[in-house]
């Protein structure tokens, strides 16, 4: 199972990291925080204070079309907030 899915690399999510050193995650939505603070750590050597996890409902969206009506959903995901310890960070950026 892959826990990670990928970054969240918003402006309020810079503002968190600058502000009270929390970064964020789209994860698996099976894994616990345990599994979480594992994964974090082990990527990205560093360590993990602490874990906060929401789970979002996926909605449903309809349009109006020149073809007509078109209804599709958004999924269903799991995001998880990772406080790190003082003085460690994580770059996104770094293997790009």
């Amino acid at each position: 199972m892959d826990i990670l899915i990928k970054p969240v690399v918003t402006e309020k999510m810079e503002r968190l990291t600058n502000k009270v050193n929390q970064f964020a995650f789209i994860v698996d939505r099976r894994a616990n925080k345990l599994q979480i603070k594992k994964a974090v750590e082990d990527l990205y050597n560093v360590t993990v204070a602490s874990v906060n996890t929401m789970r979002y409902a996926g909605k449903v969206k309809t349009r109006y079309t020149r073809t007509g009506y078109v209804a599709g959903r958004t999924s269903n995901y799991k995001k998880a907030i990772i406080t790190l310890k003082e003085g460690e960070t994580i770059d996104f950026y770094s293997n790009i």
